[in-house]
Protein backbone atom coordinates (compact mmCIF):
# COMPACT_ATOMS: atom_id res chain seq x y z
CA UNK A 1 0.00 0.00 0.00
CA UNK A 2 1.25 3.28 -0.57
CA UNK A 3 1.88 5.78 2.26
CA UNK A 4 -0.16 8.12 0.91
CA UNK A 5 -3.12 5.92 0.61
CA UNK A 6 -2.57 5.19 4.18
CA UNK A 7 -4.82 7.45 5.78
CA UNK A 8 -7.81 6.77 3.77
CA UNK A 9 -7.58 2.94 4.64
CA UNK A 10 -7.04 3.36 8.40
CA UNK A 11 -9.93 5.72 8.57
CA UNK A 12 -11.78 3.45 6.33
CA UNK A 13 -11.57 0.61 8.20
CA UNK A 14 -12.14 2.39 11.54
CA UNK A 15 -15.34 3.98 9.46
CA UNK A 16 -16.19 -0.08 8.90
CA UNK A 17 -15.47 -1.22 12.37
CA UNK A 18 -17.51 1.50 13.90
CA UNK A 19 -20.21 1.07 11.97
CA UNK A 20 -20.48 -2.52 13.30
CA UNK A 21 -20.10 -1.51 16.51
CA UNK A 22 -23.33 1.17 16.31
CA UNK A 23 -25.28 -1.60 14.49
CA UNK A 24 -24.82 -3.97 17.67
CA UNK A 25 -25.61 -1.64 19.90
CA UNK A 26 -28.90 0.16 18.34
CA UNK A 27 -29.81 -3.76 17.32
CA UNK A 28 -31.84 -3.95 20.66
CA UNK A 29 -33.57 -0.53 19.30
CA UNK A 30 -33.39 -0.36 15.79
CA UNK A 31 -35.02 3.06 14.11
CA UNK A 32 -34.63 4.58 10.73
CA UNK A 33 -31.93 6.84 11.69
CA UNK A 34 -29.88 4.43 13.54
CA UNK A 35 -29.88 2.07 10.34
CA UNK A 36 -29.10 4.88 8.22
CA UNK A 37 -25.90 5.89 10.35
CA UNK A 38 -24.82 2.30 10.00
CA UNK A 39 -24.93 2.39 6.31
CA UNK A 40 -23.40 5.95 6.09
CA UNK A 41 -20.67 5.02 8.53
CA UNK A 42 -19.84 1.66 6.38
CA UNK A 43 -20.38 2.23 3.49
CA UNK A 44 -19.48 6.01 2.68
CA UNK A 45 -16.89 6.87 5.65
CA UNK A 46 -15.44 3.57 5.42
CA UNK A 47 -15.71 1.23 1.99
CA UNK A 48 -15.92 4.31 -0.42
CA UNK A 49 -12.76 5.95 1.44
CA UNK A 50 -10.71 2.93 1.07
CA UNK A 51 -11.61 2.95 -2.56
CA UNK A 52 -11.19 6.49 -3.40
CA UNK A 53 -7.73 6.49 -1.81
CA UNK A 54 -6.09 3.18 -2.72
CA UNK A 55 -7.46 4.12 -6.11
CA UNK A 56 -6.38 7.53 -6.80
CA UNK A 57 -2.34 6.59 -5.57
CA UNK A 58 -2.54 3.11 -7.58
CA UNK A 59 -3.92 4.60 -10.91
CA UNK A 60 -1.85 8.12 -10.99
CA UNK A 61 1.24 5.94 -10.17
CA UNK A 62 1.08 8.24 -7.05
CA UNK A 63 1.32 11.44 -9.13
CA UNK A 64 -1.40 12.60 -6.16
CA UNK A 65 0.56 15.12 -3.46
CA UNK A 66 0.73 15.12 0.29
CA UNK A 67 -0.91 18.44 0.42
CA UNK A 68 -3.94 17.17 -2.09
CA UNK A 69 -4.38 13.68 0.61
CA UNK A 70 -4.21 16.18 3.26
CA UNK A 71 -7.30 18.27 2.25
CA UNK A 72 -9.16 15.12 0.76
CA UNK A 73 -8.97 13.65 4.22
CA UNK A 74 -9.50 16.73 5.97
CA UNK A 75 -13.00 17.83 3.96
CA UNK A 76 -13.50 13.71 3.48
CA UNK A 77 -13.79 13.02 7.15
CA UNK A 78 -15.15 16.40 8.44
CA UNK A 79 -17.77 16.63 5.96
CA UNK A 80 -19.03 12.96 6.88
CA UNK A 81 -18.65 13.74 10.40
CA UNK A 82 -21.12 16.91 9.91
CA UNK A 83 -23.59 15.14 7.31
CA UNK A 84 -23.71 12.33 10.79
CA UNK A 85 -24.34 15.15 13.53
CA UNK A 86 -26.46 17.48 11.67
CA UNK A 87 -28.89 14.50 10.34
CA UNK A 88 -28.98 12.91 13.56
CA UNK A 89 -29.62 15.98 15.83
CA UNK A 90 -31.70 17.60 12.88
CA UNK A 91 -29.31 20.17 12.42
CA UNK A 92 -29.97 21.16 8.50
CA UNK A 93 -27.39 23.95 8.78
CA UNK A 94 -24.47 21.48 10.14
CA UNK A 95 -26.06 18.59 7.70
CA UNK A 96 -25.14 21.34 4.99
CA UNK A 97 -22.14 22.45 6.07
CA UNK A 98 -20.85 18.59 5.66
CA UNK A 99 -22.36 18.24 2.69
CA UNK A 100 -20.07 20.83 1.11
CA UNK A 101 -17.13 19.73 2.40
CA UNK A 102 -17.62 16.15 1.33
CA UNK A 103 -18.47 17.94 -2.45
CA UNK A 104 -14.89 19.31 -1.94
CA UNK A 105 -13.33 16.11 -1.03
CA UNK A 106 -15.22 14.01 -4.17
CA UNK A 107 -13.74 17.37 -6.65
CA UNK A 108 -10.52 16.97 -5.33
CA UNK A 109 -10.58 13.03 -5.92
CA UNK A 110 -11.49 13.69 -9.60
CA UNK A 111 -8.89 15.96 -10.08
CA UNK A 112 -6.70 13.52 -8.88
CA UNK A 113 -8.08 10.96 -10.96
CA UNK A 114 -8.08 12.55 -14.34
CA UNK A 115 -4.69 11.36 -14.99
CA UNK A 116 -5.17 7.99 -13.86
CA UNK A 117 -4.23 5.56 -16.14
CA UNK A 118 -6.91 4.29 -18.59
CA UNK A 119 -9.23 0.50 -17.99
CA UNK A 120 -11.79 -0.79 -15.62
CA UNK A 121 -10.35 0.33 -12.04
CA UNK A 122 -10.76 4.06 -13.16
CA UNK A 123 -14.20 3.22 -14.64
CA UNK A 124 -15.27 1.87 -11.38
CA UNK A 125 -14.00 4.97 -9.47
CA UNK A 126 -15.44 7.71 -11.73
CA UNK A 127 -18.46 5.58 -10.89
CA UNK A 128 -17.96 5.42 -7.40
CA UNK A 129 -17.59 9.31 -7.54
CA UNK A 130 -20.68 9.80 -9.95
CA UNK A 131 -22.71 8.10 -7.42
CA UNK A 132 -21.69 9.62 -4.37
CA UNK A 133 -21.73 13.46 -6.29
CA UNK A 134 -25.56 12.63 -7.41
CA UNK A 135 -26.73 10.63 -4.08
CA UNK A 136 -25.07 13.55 -1.32
CA UNK A 137 -27.70 16.13 -2.96
CA UNK A 138 -30.69 13.64 -2.86
CA UNK A 139 -29.61 12.59 1.00
CA UNK A 140 -29.71 15.93 1.83
CA UNK A 141 -33.10 16.96 0.31
CA UNK A 142 -34.54 13.87 1.42
CA UNK A 143 -33.64 15.27 4.74
CA UNK A 144 -34.55 18.84 4.53
CA UNK A 145 -38.07 17.60 3.52
CA UNK A 146 -38.55 14.87 6.33
CA UNK A 147 -36.12 16.08 9.03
Amino acid sequence: MHPLSRPFVIIGVLGVIGGGLLSAITAPAPSYHASWAVAYTVLVIGVAQIALGVAQTSLTGAAVGGRAVVAEAVCWNLGNALVLAGTLAGALAVLYAGIVLFLVALVLFAIALRHGRRGMPLVVAWVVLVILFVSAPVGVIIQALTG
